[in-house]
């Protein structure tokens, strides 16, 4: 599998790859490079999705605008990036709602790789599912790359940490599954396991079952940020509170 960028995007991946190696900081790639890795599929891009523990991040950024680099802390939630012309790097250490907190495990759980010569940690494949499964807004929407690192790597999922992962919103993980069966009929029986969805069908049954909740509560920001808006606003419906730890 090759890697089919400009003599320019490469230099600017090289260079950025040297200097996050040389400055013995933690980090995993992720977004354009991890689909690559997992699917064999490659889109065009000008950045990199570079994944850090919240800690590390002002420590990266402190030492890329040493080497010149403009660097910019863009939401305290989520992420910061770093700039050189027209490439920049997407400094990832949470998502914006802030479900996917980029811990220890995740380094743990890393997978060996290597771009443009550079040895490299990546995320798991089950880390891209959690973190892309709450990707679903009007200007991005993640199911497309999900069902095709299914198709090509779901054989080799650990599907039983995925569903730890997503537990607390499963109905996310079997709407993807429901998804994948549409777009690939022939296939989905033998990549996804009859127990995993036999288990996602039960707590759907059983959620239908109980009594509706007294709490008019919309989740619908926690999967798009701006489409949800009138519920809270105007529709009288209470927003979904992250609670941490």
């Amino acid at each position: 599998m090759v890697i089919n960028e400009d003599e320019e995007a490469i230099a600017f991946y090289k260079e950025a790859l040297d200097h996050l190696n040389d400055s013995g900081i933690d980090y995993m790639l992720g977004g354009a490079f991890a689909i690559f890795h997992y699917t064999g599929l490659y889109r065009d891009t000008k950045d990199l999705d570079v994944y850090c523990r919240s800690t590390d991040c002002p420590r990266i950024l402190k030492y890329f605008a040493e080497q010149g680099y403009t660097t910019e802390f863009t939401d305290a939630r989520w992420l910061a990036k770093i700039f050189k012309g027209e490439y920049f790097i997407d400094l990832i250490f949470d998502t914006v709602n802030n479900i996917c907190r980029v811990d220890d495990s995740w380094f743990e759980r890393a997978v060996d790789a290597n771009f443009f010569d550079h040895d490299l940690k990546l995320l798991s494949a089950e880390e891209v599912v959690w973190s892309k499964i709450y990707v679903q807004n009007r200007e991005r929407f993640d199911g497309a790359d999900l069902n095709h690192l299914l198709l090509q790597y779901g054989a080799n999922l650990d599907w039983k940490h995925l569903l730890f992962r997503i537990d607390p919103h499963w109905q996310l993980l079997l709407a993807q599954l429901l998804s994948f069966q549409f777009v690939y009929p022939a296939d989905y029986q033998n990549i996804v396991p009859r127990w995993l969805y036999d288990e996602l069908l039960r707590r759907a049954g059983e959620q239908y079952d109980l009594p509706s909740p007294t709490e008019k509560v919309c989740r619908g920001p926690m999967i798009d940020q701006t489409q949800y808006c009138i519920d809270i606003k105007e529709w009288d419906y209470k927003s979904y509170t992250i609670k941490t730890v």
